[in-house]
């Protein structure tokens, strides 16, 4: 292995292995794959957000033709109500067991008939009554409710005498940041298809993780999980609403079993929106306290988020405050509130997309007041070791991606003041953010055999919902085993690989890599015998260190230019700059096209992006693209992502995981471009027409103000 003329795979940039499939029509997703004998299944939700179901007439839908049955809460299998996913327990996972509506959108039937369109039909004639009862879905910090949020991530941080530094300070923010519920929106909505076999649980599901489904399954319906199977093969993006279990996967199991056929469950657009995970909403409060010279000396970040009360969940907004920046006092606070939503998931940089937001946007606030280039601001405080732990960073190159950045964006050209550069009727404006990124691995497991035709079949339970894990994988596999990527055979989305850390948290290629590198030095050793076949597996649970003395990151630095029209409230992104310290990067390619994208997310947050509920029943009335708007191709600009040189001494080949961190940091560097404009502070996302636009009295009013 290894002979002369093998060029490293890792480190090039190469187009994804599965393009042409994709671009051809030729890759099968779930809903594509031909089934003998399937039944199809159409979900119906609760239209009430807290109450009882007193009653579902099912005469008519049952007679309707190709219809073979509805399942709710009187015929459905009992499932165990213990069950949990990676947050905590789960009381939403457990569908149809009862007759209790916590939230709309809940299933709360399934009509199973021959063809989708019969099931639709019927589904539409079912007649449902409830008992509704006062729901509470107004998000507030200071919600009679709130209560402190998990501490799965750890501790929150408390250094320093927080108050004193605050009363000692030069100038002090004091501010609150708001963001909304937000949804996912993936192509590809939530399908799955299921069958049993001797007792056996069968499924081609659409999500980002097939193994942990596969547990997750497994205890719900009480069986080995060694006799459940989860294949997801091809994944249409999925932003971390498909790592939990969803509700399709659990009503075709459900419906498969009752009918003793194999069952499809496909959601609609509308349903997505309505019964999968979301963004919750956040209120940030923000303390920051700096001397005269832009030193900060006090930084305090209580943050809250709402949840459901049938699920924990941590949207840690709070990791920005305890990295970024040094200060002899940090406290961070991280409160839930519950309400009669659907539980939140993860989706694009939890906790770090909107955290980074409120501290960023404060940040500015501070170099604002004390009239200091904010960039220069972020790069006077940065620390040497942690600030909370006074752990050493394994690598910290965020001063390269401040400073190259502003090199390419022409940041030095930039007047600090605001409302001073004008385009006819449009005022431009730049702004800058940062983001610290929470790294490292997840156990995983993989098996390489040598071919006797000198091929390598690789088997790791990766998931790649769009972002060229294959490809990267595949390289990685051909430079471990010293090989070229032709010789490369690999197999993965499926749970009976083994365990592997999901397609989330930016750790599932990083993960993945890690399980073939050791898996390839164990057949290395093996490769003495010339005999064909030969395997080898590893599982990497043993090789992790979850208590190591370097804290592990990634950082970007993103710039962005913005136009205002007073007049009109329309902003315009005009130009986005990322610069990422990511470890070494596998394909340049692939990443950069993955953060820009994630970039692009984060100006759709900016902008655009809010889910809105009637107040009066609680109801989401964005369930669509027509009310839920997302960024379009003519809101994109000009958007440029790189590197600056950088490698994870933690990972045995320098690794780090860039799935999230593109999109998080962006939103607040768009929100400080658009205050550098117009001289108005927008605290609110997104910012919209109605929030940016000005009273013609006031379109030529030379002071800055700032709102809400």
């Amino acid at each position: 292995m290894n002979p002369d003329g093998i060029t490293a795979a890792v480190g090039e940039s190469r187009p994804r292995v599965e393009g042409r499939l994709k671009v051809t029509g030729s890759a099968h997703y779930v809903a594509d794959l031909p089934m003998p004998n399937l039944a199809h299944g159409w979900m119906v939700t609760a239209t009430v957000s807290h109450g009882r179901i007193r009653d579902i007439d099912a005469t008519d839908a049952l007679a309707m033709p190709g219809v073979l049955g509805v399942l709710d809460h009187r015929n459905a299998r009992r499932l165990n109500p213990d069950v949990a996913h990676h947050f905590g327990p789960d009381r939403s996972l457990p569908m149809l067991q009862h007759e209790v509506i916590e939230y709309a959108g809940r299933p709360i039937a399934l009509v199973v008939a021959e063809t989708p369109e019969q099931a639709r039909a019927a589904a539409a004639a079912l007649r449902v009554t409830y008992d509704a009862e006062p729901h509470d879905i107004e998000f507030s910090m200071n919600h009679p409710a709130v209560r402190p949020a998990s501490t799965l991530f750890g501790p929150e941080a408390d250094t320093g005498d927080l108050e004193a530094e605050l009363a000692a300070s030069a100038v002090v923010v004091d501010e609150v940041y708001h963001t909304p519920e937000e949804s996912h929106s993936a192509l590809e909505p939530h399908v799955a298809t299921a069958w049993w076999e001797d007792g056996h649980l069968h499924a081609l599901d659409s999500n980002q993780g097939p193994f942990g489904i596969s547990q997750v399954m497994a205890s719900l319906f009480l069986i080995d999980p060694e006799r459940v199977h989860i294949r997801a093969e091809h994944v249409g993006g999925g932003f971390g609403a498909k790592t939990v279990c969803g509700a399709q996967i659990i009503l075709a199991a459900m419906a498969a079993e009752h009918f003793q056929r194999p069952v499809r469950v496909a959601l609609t657009r509308r349903q997505v929106f309505l019964a999968t995970g979301s963004r919750p909403p956040t209120e940030q409060r923000v303390r920051i306290g700096a001397d005269a010279d832009g030193r900060l000396r006090a930084v305090h970040h209580h943050a809250a988020f709402a949840l459901s009360p049938l699920a924990e969940y941590i949207e840690w907004c709070t990791e920005q405050a305890r990295t970024l920046y040094a200060a002899p006092a940090i406290r961070t606070e991280l409160s839930a509130v519950p309400l009669n939503l659907l539980p939140p998931c993860s989706m694009r940089g939890p906790g770090a997309a909107p955290g980074s937001f409120a501290f960023e946007s404060a940040v500015d606030e501070v170099a604002e007041r004390l009239q200091i280039d904010p960039l220069q601001l972020r790069l006077l405080n940065q620390p040497v070791v942690s600030p909370v732990s006074g752990r050493p960073f394994s690598t910290r190159r965020l001063v390269q991606c401040f400073q190259e950045g502003a090199r390419r964006f022409g940041w030095a050209q930039r007047d600090h003041r605001p409302r001073v550069r004008r385009e006819g009727n449009l005022l431009v404006g730049t702004g800058v953010a940062a983001v610290a990124f929470i790294a490292g691995v997840f156990p995983s497991a993989a098996t390489i055999t040598a071919e006797a035709d000198g091929t390598f079949s690789v088997r790791v339970g990766a998931t790649d919902i769009g972002t060229g894990a294959r490809t990267a994988l595949i390289a990685v596999a051909a430079d471990a085993l010293g090989v070229g990527t032709e010789r490369i055979h690999l197999h993965i989305g499926d749970s009976d690989i083994g365990p592997a850390a999901g397609a989330g948290g930016s750790r599932g290629t990083t993960s993945c890599a890690f399980a073939i590198i050791e898996t390839a030095k164990a057949l290395r050793e093996k490769l003495v015998d010339p005999a064909r076949p030969v395997t080898a597996s590893v599982d990497t649970t043993p090789l992790i260190n979850w208590q190591p003395d370097e804290e592990r990151y990634t950082y970007s630095a993103v710039f962005a230019e913005v136009t205002v029209d007073p007049a009109t409230g329309e902003v315009r992104v005009r130009r986005l700059l990322g610069m990422f310290a990511v470890g070494r990067v596998i394909n340049p390619l692939l990443a950069r096209s993955q953060l820009i994208g994630g970039m692009i997310g984060g100006l759709s947050m900016a902008l655009h992006e809010e889910s809105v509920r009637d107040p009066i029943t609680g109801r989401l009335v964005t369930a669509d693209f027509a009310g839920y708007h997302i960024s379009a191709h003519a809101d994109v600009p000009n958007v440029e992502a790189d590197f600056v040189v950088d490698y994870e001494p933690q990972d045995p080949s320098g690794f780090n995981g860039l799935g999230e961190i593109g999109n998080a940091g962006t939103a607040a560097a768009i929100a400080n471009a658009v205050w550098h404009a117009t001289g108005t502070r927008h605290r609110t996302l997104p910012i919209s027409l109605g929030r940016v636009i000005e009273p013609a009295a006031a379109h030529d009013h030379p002071g800055a103000v700032s709102v809400a």
